[in-house]
């Protein structure tokens, strides 16, 4: 949707420009203060949150179409994204309730017809660094904002199936994706490094052994520097050697967690 076209605009021409029956869901993952966050909207009208989606215009691919929403909702260019699962159950909307929940967000009966149709929704997460976005609201929406995984409270129609979808992917591509690398700052301490495998795992991590397996991949690289700023003795920082982290992430980091 361009900027400052209305809604009843949009719809005049969205047969034209979009693709019938795809959309995307975007499952975007930020770490902060020892807490992985996932990007929120807040829908007008519905109590329920809801996580960044769109569609895709007939001129670009699904990725695309993802990196354009992702744009979009946190102003971040060159985000790591991931294309996870399709997910095409018959039913992810109530046909029942679906004319009352588009009414209620400003789309008059008549030209709700593109938006109740049946769509099978292509998933993909992201991975991004906290302090870089700026969360914007799209045009269905109130509010953008980031939200601690175990406090968002249901999501709209089937996206608490697509985050917890997300959420497993990620945990099992923990050992094969540059996680780290995006989700920290550039510089960060062990103890951070620890808390995000923690966070993204849910569970907790003896101190010794992941000190241990972390520094054997041979991955970090260790800052004449340490945290100012902080209560108790200042811990020494550290960075990714992204040449010997991608390496290392061919094979898989071995071993588990």
């Amino acid at each position: 949707m361009m900027q400052d076209e209305s809604l009843e605009d949009w719809l005049e021409r969205v047969d034209q420009d979009y693709l019938a029956h795809i959309s995307l869901d975007c499952v975007v993952f930020g770490f902060h203060a020892g807490q992985l966050k996932v990007l929120l909207l807040k829908m007008k009208h519905e109590d329920r949150l809801a996580l960044p989606g769109g569609f895709v215009m007939k001129t670009e691919t699904l990725e695309e179409a993802a990196i354009r929403t992702l744009r979009e909702r946190t102003g971040v260019e060159n985000v790591f994204l991931q294309q996870f699962c399709v997910f095409s159950e018959v039913l992810r909307s109530d046909p029942a309730t679906r004319p009352d929940d588009l009414r209620r967000i400003g789309i008059s009966p008549e030209k709700a017809s593109w938006f109740a149709q049946r769509f099978i929704s292509v998933g993909f997460y992201a991975l991004v660094e906290f302090s870089c976005v700026v969360p914007r609201p799209d045009w269905l929406s109130d509010t953008c904002d980031w939200y601690n995984l175990d406090e968002r409270g249901p999501l709209i129609l089937d996206h608490d199936r697509i985050l917890e979808t997300a959420l497993h992917t990620l945990q099992s591509q923990l050992n094969h994706q540059p996680v780290g690398y995006n989700l920290l700052p550039r510089k960060f301490t062990l103890p951070e490094l620890q808390k995000l495998y923690e966070a993204i795992l849910g569970k907790k991590l003896d101190r010794r052994n992941f000190q241990r397996k972390i520094f054997s991949f041979g991955i970090l690289r260790s800052l004449d520097e340490k945290r100012t700023g902080v209560a108790h003795k200042a811990p020494y920082l550290y960075s990714f050697d992204l040449r010997k982290y991608q390496k290392a992430l061919k094979g898989g980091l071995q071993g588990g967690w």
